[in-house]
């Protein structure tokens, strides 16, 4: 093995190695300058050494390159810098096959203090390590985390359109089943409305001819009683005992009373199995027909009697009305629910207030407001809790109620505000909180032209033909 030295060790590793090597004294002469700088310079070593650096290379950022070469010289320790910050110091073209907007080469540089037998640093020696690859693949990578970025945002939107269309559908499905169950009980109802209806006709019937049969049984035993009194006067003393001892003067005042009294609550029981009859319509649920809205609201009114009985008294405010071309069934039942609600208003206002506020009064109204007007109107209101003002612009969203859960669906507006959209209508809420609310409901006379259009649209959450008002 022939000897070699360590500089000539040193200086072959420097020559040999796959990246840039060479020094600088502090004037900024080179010193030595290995193989891949003559290769990408295109310099040869005994072209540069002893010559300045940027007088050779102009190119070079010279106040930044020689401000950091003289802070190696002072402080003694070595510097560094990467192509992430500093891309290149020599502009070399790089000699990857690589497509890119890449054209220089990306370059990794320290700046090493060399120093001499007794420390102070006689020269800097510079590296110059080919980083595009590194760069290029940064790049890419990049790339892809923007691309799988992107990607998660996107999945996130359409995730969170997924979650909606979910909560949608789970509202639609709970409102179709709601729609299923009063079309169930409206159809139960109709079934026994008519089958009450038949045995109060009949009973009515006979107490109609058993009325007739009375009078005339009546008749008949008072010319008996003539007649024994004429042909048998001694006789008269008996016929009065025996009338006095059957109490005959008091059955036949009472007994015709008691069959007029039997008649009106059959006749009663008879409007009722009609109006709920009416109220149901499940025959012509979707049929437009030219009613009196009086005689729907008394209908309606009839039906939930029951219901608001207890809690209010109940006030007619009737002004004369045109016919107005709707569907009957779908009016009775927003009559139904304003009603309803205002009667629950006051049991709301009872449970507030923590003791019995009384009986209150629900004034239901309706007028035109000019002889030649196009719509008419109904209100209902009531003098109970009222509606908070936040609570106001929801009420018509589908499944919001303020009532414990169990006690209310939250379909009632929403189905009111429906109703009356398809017909072309508006509904306006005026609410005080703690002294009371009115809705109106405005109706156009032409009920079925209107209702296309109306269908038409499709946002019922914020409806614009919807008038709010709180105090």
């Amino acid at each position: 093995m022939a000897d070699i030295t360590q500089s000539q060790l040193s200086e072959a590793i420097a020559q040999l190695v796959s990246c840039g090597v060479f020094s600088v004294d502090r004037e900024m002469r080179i010193l030595s300058w290995n193989r891949f700088m003559q290769y990408h310079s295109g310099r040869a070593s005994d072209e540069v050494i002893g010559h300045d650096m940027f007088a050779l290379f102009p190119e070079l950022p010279e106040k930044w390159l020689r401000k950091k070469i003289e802070s190696v010289f002072v402080l003694g320790v070595s510097a560094y810098t990467t192509w992430e910050h500093r891309p290149y110091l020599f502009r070399f073209r790089h000699t990857r096959p690589i497509t890119d907007t890449i054209e220089w080469m990306q370059q990794n540089c320290s700046f090493i203090p060399i120093e001499d037998a007794n420390g102070v640093v006689i020269a800097v020696g510079i590296t110059l390590i080919d980083a595009t690859d590194v760069c290029l693949a940064y790049g890419e990578l990049q790339k892809r985390e923007k691309t799988v970025t992107d990607a998660l945002q996107e999945l996130t939107v359409r995730n969170a359109q997924l979650s909606t269309l979910n909560e949608e559908l789970a509202q639609a499905h709970q409102q179709l089943l709601q729609s299923e169950k009063l079309a169930a009980i409206g159809q139960l109802a109709a079934g026994i409305a008519h089958e009450i209806n038949n045995p109060v006709g009949f009973v009515l019937s006979n107490l109609n001819s058993l009325q007739r049969y009375m009078g005339t049984l009546l008749d008949y035993a008072r010319g008996m009683e003539q007649l024994i009194t004429q042909a048998a006067p001694s006789l008269d003393a008996q016929l009065a005992a025996l009338a006095q001892a059957a109490d005959i003067d008091y059955l036949a005042e009472d007994a015709p009373a008691l069959v007029t009294e039997s008649r009106e609550g059959l006749a009663r029981v008879r409007d009722i199995v009609v109006d709920l009859r009416d109220f149901s319509r499940v025959d012509s649920t979707h049929q437009w027909e030219q009613v009196d809205i009086h005689r729907c609201i008394e209908s309606t009114l009839n039906i939930v009697h029951n219901e608001i009985k207890y809690q209010a008294d109940l006030v007619r405010q009737y002004s004369t009305l045109p016919p107005v071309m709707c569907i009957p069934s779908q009016i009775n039942q927003v009559v139904l629910n304003l009603v309803v609600n205002a009667a629950q208003a006051y049991a709301c206002k009872g449970e507030a207030d923590g003791e019995c506020t009384g009986r209150g009064t629900i004034t239901v109204r309706t007028g035109c407001d000019a002889p030649d007007a196009a719509a008419i109107w109904l209100e209902v209101a009531d003098a109970g809790c009222g509606i908070p003002p936040e609570n106001l612009k929801r009420i018509f969203d589908p499944f919001f109620t303020t009532k414990p859960v169990g006690k209310g669906t939250g379909l009632g507006l929403s189905l009111t505000y429906g109703i009356v959209k398809a017909h072309g209508g508006r509904i306006d809420v005026s609410s005080t909180l703690g002294k009371g609310t009115t809705f109106r409901v405005t109706l156009p006379l032409c009920g079925q032209a209107a209702a296309p259009a109306a269908r038409a649209e499709t946002e019922p959450q914020k409806p614009a033909d919807i008038a709010l008002a709180a105090t």
